[in-house]
């Protein structure tokens, strides 16, 4: 099973443009959808492939009304989630999942609003945190985002 997770823009209404444009809320009719940071779209697919094609499918609006799209899959992680450029490329058999994780953004989150990612880099068991911060969303990603 995999999730996906969409972070709004900050200035849209990530619920209403998904859901007020037909291809998109199309797309979305078949998941229950919830919401677990404030302005975020969040459901589960079956598999991170499955996850992956929806993003493509919704290429469209994301490029306009979300800030991150992230995907989290138990075959690799159950707690951490995934870039979407790092789930696709778990997806086509470019990146083996045992050696990911290294390579980290990490978001603080205040008032349920991821805020102000970082780049880390995890050495050993280290579970990442932000100094200000009680809760962190934990993003895996690829080389090429990390030193970009």
């Amino acid at each position: 099973m995999a999730q996906v997770c969409l972070l709004g823009e900050l200035e849209s209404d990530l619920r209403y443009e998904l859901l007020s444009r037909e291809t998109a809320r199309e797309a979305l009719s078949t998941y229950a959808l919830r919401e677990p940071y404030a302005n975020s779209l969040a459901l589960d697919t079956v598999s991170i492939g499955a996850a992956v094609s929806l993003l493509n499918d919704l290429n469209w609006y994301l490029v306009r009304f979300v800030r991150t799209p992230l995907v989290q899959s138990d075959s690799v992680s159950e707690t951490e989630w995934l870039s979407r450029d790092l789930a696709t490329a778990i997806r086509d058999g470019d990146i083996d999942p045992a050696e990911t994780g290294e390579l980290l953004q990490v978001y603080g989150v205040e008032d349920s609003r991821p805020q102000d990612p970082v780049f880390v880099e995890r050495e050993g068991d280290w579970t990442p945190e932000r100094e200000g911060y009680d809760e962190v969303l934990v993003v895996r990603v690829t080389e090429d985002e990390f030193d970009g």
